[in-house]
């Protein structure tokens, strides 16, 4: 059977006449994980602009925000909730529970957030599986993204197509993506 290229069209799957910039190809419509195989060109495409522009993402700069105001509500204090606790004396090798070490957020010394598919988002203060992160960007104790473009580092382990649905960036990522692939389609 033949394969079908298929391209992103603002948020819609779609035939594409330039296998280029094809997401993949698939077999049937609607693609399935068996029906499809990902274009490796088009990925290195999403990572481009991902990196480029993800520390711009007005989501990815809220995740950072929240990031560190988690951590910083839970310093020293055993958690958020727990904050009856402060003065029971712990050994130097005790560790208290994750909220206590920063739950959500870094424990006050920065860290990564994850730039993810919005086809299933993860759970407050958990990180969406590996086959649905784009990549990650560094954030610092103020919630700010580190160097150039948040230190962007790409996963690796994206995956397209999952049995969750088809490859889903945010609207804003989306919108640098078309425009990427417009200016790549002249």
């Amino acid at each position: 059977m033949d394969s079908i290229p298929l391209c992103i069209d603002i948020g819609r799957v779609s035939t594409h006449l330039n296998p280029d910039l094809a997401i993949g190809l698939a077999t049937q419509l609607p693609p399935t994980t068996d029906t499809f195989k990902e274009n490796p060109k088009f990925l290195n495409i999403v990572q481009e602009v991902c990196s480029k522009y993800a520390h711009e993402d007005p989501d990815a700069k809220s995740q950072a925000q929240v990031m560190v105001s988690v951590a910083g509500a839970n310093l020293n204090s055993g958690g958020v909730l727990l904050t009856g606790q402060r003065g029971r004396r712990r050994g130097a090798d005790s560790a208290s529970g994750a909220s206590g070490q920063g739950g959500a957020g870094s424990g006050g010394r920065g860290g990564w957030i994850h730039v993810s598919d919005g086809r299933r988002p993860p759970d407050y203060g958990r990180i969406a599986w590996p086959e649905d992160m784009f990549g990650s960007l560094e954030v610092d104790t103020n919630g700010q993204f580190v160097g150039d473009n948040g230190n962007y580092q790409p996963s690796g382990t994206y995956r397209i197509l999952t049995r969750d649905g088809i490859f889903g960036l945010s609207p804003f990522l989306r919108e640098k993506l078309v425009q990427r692939l417009r200016e790549l389609e002249k």
